[in-house]
């Protein structure tokens, strides 16, 4: 009678909680948007396997100077797949970039194939200027939930082919070879510029572009570490994606993600994982500082996922040490944070679906009527 007794209370525990989470869920929904919380841009910064502990890590290494510590709102994120605990980043892109659930390894569709928009095609369609900046190659799984519709993540040449009719106006990173060394023998660069990108390969060349459409493919694969030799890529990206963006009147969405945070927890090596965060965040700091000025423009950081397991067992504040261990060498279903900054940033908290960050983005834009 007992265990019957603590099992029924467990139970009845469970169900009230599940129905007050669900109702605090639905007035965290349903809360009216003022006119002074809409943004007229919004920064999606993603750090590719950035748990809590990465991002604390992150922190005693630079003597607690991170730029996510100047974003005042914080709250939790799951990041469960339609199919797994333990989502890959290619699902999670994808609830992130289109609000909903799908099976890990897809990208903008939904189990059943069918495929959906993200909120970047979204943003297109109300006339907003739209780009990505990544520390990866742009076919990668992330910035391609925000551009493709493809079953698997590894039809890099398809997503490539998906960019030329996508609509995004700047976009930069690396996988050069995925538009001209592909194996329908085309060459999409030449697609690229047919559509009016300014197409180039290096950093001195990106800085040359002052208005219009730009595709900054910098490397023929992935870029390289920023310890070997990337160095300030992506908050130099960030800062030229932003200045060709903002000259839209209307407003416009990025996309930045810090990519190789995930590959320094795939490798257990904490010092990759470190100088990867610290890079990742020069770019929040890139995107906080027009932000503060512009006034009108809503800056999310967040993760796609954990990767690695990490536990924070050791560091100091005033040295920048920074140490723990790794309990696997693949993602964690460990929850993920995220920060928020700007107009709209109060309406992100508690505890988040993925799938949220998508729809709360889309309400606070004004966009709630447009199709998915």
């Amino acid at each position: 009678m007992k265990i019957f007794f603590r099992i029924s209370l467990s139970i009845a525990f469970s169900i009230v909680l599940t129905f007050s989470s669900a109702d605090v869920f639905a007035q965290k929904k349903s809360r009216n948007i003022s006119k002074d919380e809409r943004p007229k841009n919004i920064i999606l910064l993603i750090g590719d396997g950035m748990g809590l502990p990465q991002v604390y890590a992150a922190m005693s290494a630079s003597r607690d100077n991170l730029n996510i510590s100047r974003l005042p709102h914080t709250a939790f994120v799951k990041t469960i797949s339609a199919d797994n605990y333990i989502t890959d980043s290619a699902a999670a892109g994808t609830a992130l970039a289109c609000g909903v659930k799908t099976n890990n390894g897809m990208l903008g569709m939904l189990p059943d194939k069918s495929p959906v928009r993200s909120i970047l095609h979204i943003a297109e369609d109300q006339g907003l200027a739209t780009g990505l900046a990544v520390s990866c190659d742009v076919t990668h799984a992330t910035p391609a939930a925000f551009i493709a519709n493809v079953e698997s993540r590894k039809m890099a040449q398809e997503i490539a082919m998906q960019y030329l009719d996508s609509g995004v106006d700047v976009f930069i990173g690396g996988g050069r070879e995925n538009f001209n060394k592909r194996a329908d023998s085309l060459n999409l660069l030449d697609s690229l510029i047919f559509r009016n990108y300014q197409v180039v390969s290096t950093i001195p060349a990106m800085m040359e572009v002052i208005s219009g459409k730009l595709a900054g493919i910098l490397y023929p694969a992935h870029p390289p570490k920023y310890s070997e030799g990337r160095g300030d890529m992506l908050s130099i990206a960030t800062s030229k994606a932003i200045e060709l963006l903002v000259q839209n009147p209307k407003g416009f969405f990025l996309m930045v993600e810090g990519s190789q945070i995930d590959w320094g927890g795939h490798d257990n090596n904490i010092q990759y994982m470190l100088d990867e965060t610290i890079d990742f965040d020069m770019a929040v700091g890139i995107a906080l500082d027009f932000a503060e000025k512009n006034g009108e423009t809503l800056v999310i950081v967040t993760a796609d996922h954990e990767t690695g397991g990490f536990t924070n067992l050791g560091g100091n504040f005033l040295t920048g040490e920074a140490d723990g261990k790794f309990s696997t060498g693949d993602h964690s279903g460990t929850p993920v944070p995220v920060f928020t900054y700007g107009p709209g940033a109060s309406h992100f908290e508690g505890f988040l679906d993925n799938t949220d960050i998508f729809k709360l983005m889309k309400k606070l834009f004004g966009f709630e009527n447009a199709l998915n």
